[in-house]
């Protein structure tokens, strides 16, 4: 079930917020397996039978989670157990996410085995990591354990963020799971950020993915290099849109329950360092390399061999966490290499630049990232950045490129604009009544359009949702 969907936004969650805050008000309990239940209903909406393997990790990891307890009392190693959760939540995701990926590489190899053909749980890799997080924060004595496997299920499985993030620590929420509050206040609050994302995806993430599109299917049929670079800078703008999107739209829906969720972007294509740009996007995911990998790894206080090795360590998972397939692997690559020059030989030379120069540096290297995401086929990818550097003797111009620019110049411009915290900044300055009076009108102009758009849409999923 997509958040932009006629079934979710006009069905589900009228339900669901009906249900909560009428018949079940005040009555915590039931209002947490009621939200549990609608949880499990939600991913189980389009593959059924893929709810088993989250009950499972939801019982696994409170197994877990109590092991670890019982060793901590007991003053003993919690060694055994936090290495048991991380084997069975990795080698679950393995079997899922990687095991055909790898038999069909080994089969390459020219090995005999048989590849099985593994359908893939959306959002596991999201659901997995946050479940694995519990452990660890028990281990490391962050959080107290849960005992009750219905609260831990609503925390691994709660609907808004279940799919796509943000990866929520379990200590950010252990509270409110069982005390928080609501309010008007926040209820309103989180209907606003809800709209803002619904409109970043369906109004510019949906109309930037015809561009990109365009581009990444003409590699070889005389894509010019404008065009290559304009559907660089297409899904640039759309990834941003679609996963900051769904994000708002995620933390929008906690807090209308009651949740308060940590921002998982903050304006990442205005960074002028890949360090600034990595401290800006997906922050969830990069805060959990960060605590359960890079620094148990020794972080950045050690050789600069070894600050290479953990840099290339956990940007290699990183771009692998993406997908099962070679290009992510070197996606992360590439960002483990450029932060890896940043900090040991860069930093001082980027920061004597003017600023537009380092916001110039950052964006380019940035662009040239999503296309060795976006591309799988190294054949493909390859075409693709010849033909943006000039080195595939294509064309400077051709009618694709000004047919795509003409018709999509107002989105395009409207979503540079949108991607700064210009307008932020100048809704803060405006006039408090005139806020007053505008917001009520332009998030009903949003929904309205929004849902225009979404009934004339053809199927667009979220792009994290693979992953």
């Amino acid at each position: 079930m997509l958040f932009s969907s006629s079934v979710f936004l006009f069905a589900y969650l009228p339900i669901v917020l009906v249900v909560y805050y009428i018949p079940l008000r005040g009555l915590r309990r039931a209002q947490n397996l009621f939200l549990l239940a609608a949880s499990l209903l939600f991913y189980a909406w389009g593959e059924p039978w893929f709810v088993l393997v989250m009950a499972a990790s939801i019982a696994a990891n409170y197994g877990f989670g109590l092991w670890v307890h019982a060793r901590l009392c007991r003053c003993r190693s919690v060694r055994l157990p936090v290495a048991a959760a991380a084997v069975c939540n990795l080698g679950l995701l393995f079997v899922f996410k990687y095991l055909t990926f790898t038999l069909t590489n080994l089969g390459r190899l020219g090995l005999s085995v048989p590849v099985p053909v593994i359908g893939l749980p959306i959002g596991i890799s999201f659901f997995t990591f946050q479940a694995m997080s519990y452990v660890f924060d028990v281990a490391r004595g962050e959080t107290r354990v849960q005992r009750s496997l219905a609260d831990l299920g609503l925390y691994i499985s709660f609907f808004p963020q279940l799919i796509a993030g943000p990866i929520v620590k379990y200590s950010t929420i252990a509270e409110e799971i069982l005390h928080r509050r609501e309010n008007w206040a926040d209820f309103s609050a989180g209907c606003c950020r809800f709209v803002v994302g619904l409109g970043k995806k369906v109004l510019l993430a949906n109309q930037l993915a015809s561009i990109a599109d365009a581009a990444w299917g003409t590699v070889g049929v005389g894509l010019s290099m404008p065009f290559a670079w304009l559907g660089s800078l297409c899904y640039t703008l759309q990834i941003y849109f679609d996963f900051s999107g769904y994000s708002d739209m995620a933390i929008g829906l906690g807090r209308m329950l009651g949740f308060e969720f940590k921002p998982n972007f903050d304006y990442p294509y205005i960074s002028r360092s890949i360090t600034e740009f990595w401290r800006r996007w997906h922050i969830s995911l990069g805060t959990w390399f960060r605590e359960y990998v890079y620094i148990p790894l020794g972080g950045n206080r050690v050789s600069r061999g070894r600050l290479c090795f953990n840099l290339l360590v956990v940007w290699g998972l990183t771009g692998i966490w993406h997908g099962a397939s070679w290009n992510f692997l070197l996606w992360g690559l590439y960002f483990g290499v450029l932060l890896m020059l940043e900090k040991l030989f860069l930093k001082r030379w980027i920061d004597r630049w003017p600023a537009c120069f380092r916001h110039a540096y950052t964006l380019l290297l940035v662009a040239v990232s999503w296309a060795i995401f976006a591309l799988e086929d190294f054949g493909q990818l390859g075409a693709y950045l010849a033909v943006m550097f000039g080195l595939a003797g294509r064309s400077l111009t051709d009618g694709a490129f000004f047919y795509y620019l003409r018709s999509y110049l107002p989105v395009l411009v409207l979503a540079c604009l949108a991607s700064t915290p210009l307008a932020r900044r100048l809704w803060h300055r405006a006039p408090a009544r005139a806020v007053q009076a505008a917001l009520p009108v332009l998030l009903l102009a949003g929904l309205l359009l929004s849902t225009a758009y979404l009934v004339d849409a053809t199927y667009n999923p979220f792009l994290y949702f693979r992953f």
